[in-house]
């Protein structure tokens, strides 16, 4: 049996050089994997990975990303990446995120500098459309 994962939850991390341009400034393509990265936090928060729904055939792939970038992140800020799911259907997950400076140089803060949304579907194996196991639709 398989718990219901929470519909939020958020982690922390530093803003790596790797993750910058050459001005310090947080480059657009790293904020994916912190997406993915929160959205792992949320199955992982009740016991569950992706690694466990592959193993069941249930394979979730991003179809649909929107990102709006409302201030720069820099290198070395401390950023918290916050992460809702919305909404589901019988093939399909939304999420939203808020990336949050909460720390600059010993600055405290509480600035959203990007918000975004993501939507997966469920495939099988074969890569086809396949309904969500019941504990993912909530």
């Amino acid at each position: 049996m398989h718990p219901t994962p929470p519909s939020t939850g958020s982690f922390q991390l530093r803003v790596r050089y790797v993750e910058c341009d050459p001005m310090g400034v947080v480059h657009h393509s790293s904020y994916l994997p912190w997406m993915e990265m929160g959205r792992t936090e949320l199955l992982r928060s009740v016991g569950e990975s992706y690694a466990q729904l592959e193993s069941e055939g249930v394979f979730l792939v991003v179809t649909k990303v929107e990102v709006k970038y409302r201030r720069p992140l820099k290198y070395d800020d401390f950023v918290e990446i916050r992460t809702r799911a919305e909404k589901t259907s019988k093939v399909k997950l939304h999420h939203s995120y808020e990336m949050v400076l909460i720390d600059r140089g010993g600055e405290k803060s509480e600035q959203v500098c990007a918000v975004a949304t993501t939507e997966l579907a469920c495939v099988g194996e074969d890569g086809r459309p396949k309904v969500l196991p019941g504990w993912l639709r909530g």
